[in-house]
């Protein structure tokens, strides 16, 4: 056993597993990547904490939960016109904290997808709707469209796809909260200042089962897969390893 498999909490094959959104996602990217990583310990170095990211989410959760409480709409609902109110459930709370989330058990892989949620809403007709908070600053007009977003595309119907393994009815439409970081202020005075958008977006997951299987399937391989074309890691790695050979 490698120092990595002995203290990295790594996969190993035929045993339960939990298994989150954003490892499916490292998948999606890079299953060689992937596969250093849960199979054999080795994963990314972590990144940067988004801290001001963080506290927008934390503002959010805490003002549509007042409308939580009473079930009215919150203001940015009308202004957008969305039929729906914050989702009241005991295991909010629960289906919010990050190393929880919403949770199933994925028999055929034995594996324990989960994944936190930003929010939830709920339409007249009792369908669920997911909803995810974002906060950038850009003078763009923000869509869906850019190449980095199609992770959070994901992200949303990961999300509906666990929602509806617990047995809720819900709905194809999801809804992103944009806060964008004004920077046209004549003075900053120690106040950002934020201008809010609601994003629809209609979700399909009709692809998260299989790449589970697939997932499982490469985590319980014994052979290291290739890299994704363009795999900024994987370039990085190969790149390191001949300078160091070569330098020896």
């Amino acid at each position: 056993m490698s120092f990595y498999q002995k203290f990295s909490r790594t996969f190993e094959p035929g045993k339960p597993f939990n298994f989150s959104r954003s490892k499916l996602e490292s998948f999606i990217k890079c299953p060689r990547c992937f596969y250093l990583d849960r199979r054999l310990g080795i994963g990314q170095p972590a990144g940067f904490p988004f801290t001001l990211n963080s506290a927008v989410d934390a503002l959010f959760k805490t003002e549509f939960d007042v409308h939580r409480a009473h079930q009215t709409p919150h203001p940015l609902m009308k202004t957008y016109h969305v039929d729906a109110v914050p989702f009241q459930h005991e295991m909010m709370d629960t289906w919010r904290e990050t190393f929880q989330g919403v949770r199933y058990y994925h028999e055929p892989t034995k594996l324990t997808i989960f994944g936190a949620v930003d929010d939830i809403w709920v339409n007249p007709k009792g369908e669920l709707l997911v909803v995810d908070y974002k906060a950038t600053s850009t003078s763009s007009e923000i869509t869906m469209d850019a190449e980095y977003r199609q992770g959070y595309k994901r992200q949303m119907e990961i999300y509906q796809w666990l929602l509806r393994k617990n047995g809720f009815t819900v709905s194809n439409e999801g809804y992103f909260v944009y806060a964008n970081g004004r920077k046209d202020k004549e003075a900053f005075d120690g106040k950002l200042e934020f201008d809010v958008q609601v994003i629809p977006y209609v979700g399909d997951d009709s692809w998260v089962e299989q790449s589970i299987i697939d997932a499982h399937a490469c985590m319980s391989g014994d052979v290291i897969p290739d890299s994704t074309d363009g795999c900024e890691y994987c370039e990085y790695r190969k790149k390191a390893a001949q300078v160091e050979k070569w330098s020896v």
